[in-house]
């Protein structure tokens, strides 16, 4: 992947360009550079990403930590998960129908899809700061 730079004019408030400021002190780094990290850590790679799922992850970035909450906790349902654990176990005793195959493929995507969407949420929780993550799980 190629990296250029380019320049652009942000219109920050006060408090997040003395937030940056602050950082940038405290890592002896520029401040640029420390917009530009953020920015970056933020801002989702989904290329990657199922296209399916590009979207959710990248909404991510805008929702508020209540909803991120709500994801990070999310979980497929008891019977999906049972689901899921039957047919592996029966996969291993004999060759699955096609459709349990299928049922056992879309059930895999489904808990990779949660898992990807838990993983960003915490992420993003964890770079928003001001609150202990680990005490919400």
């Amino acid at each position: 992947m190629d990296h250029y730079m380019a320049t652009i004019t942000l219109n920050l408030p006060d408090s997040t360009l003395a937030q940056a400021h602050q950082a940038a002190a405290i890592l002896q780094r520029p401040v640029e550079e420390i917009l530009s990290d953020m920015l970056s850590s933020v801002l989702p790679s989904v290329g990657d990403v199922p296209a399916d799922i590009q979207m959710e992850l990248t909404r991510m970035t805008w929702l508020d930590n209540e909803e991120l909450w709500r994801i990070a906790r999310d979980m497929m349902t008891p019977d999906a998960q049972m689901l899921m654990q039957q047919l592996i176990q029966l996969q291993t005793e004999r060759s699955l129908t096609p459709v349990e195959q299928k049922q056992l493929e879309d059930l895999r995507q489904e808990y990779g899809r949660l898992t990807l969407l838990k993983a960003r949420a915490y992420a993003l929780l964890s770079l928003r700061g001001g609150q202990p993550l680990l005490s919400h799980i």
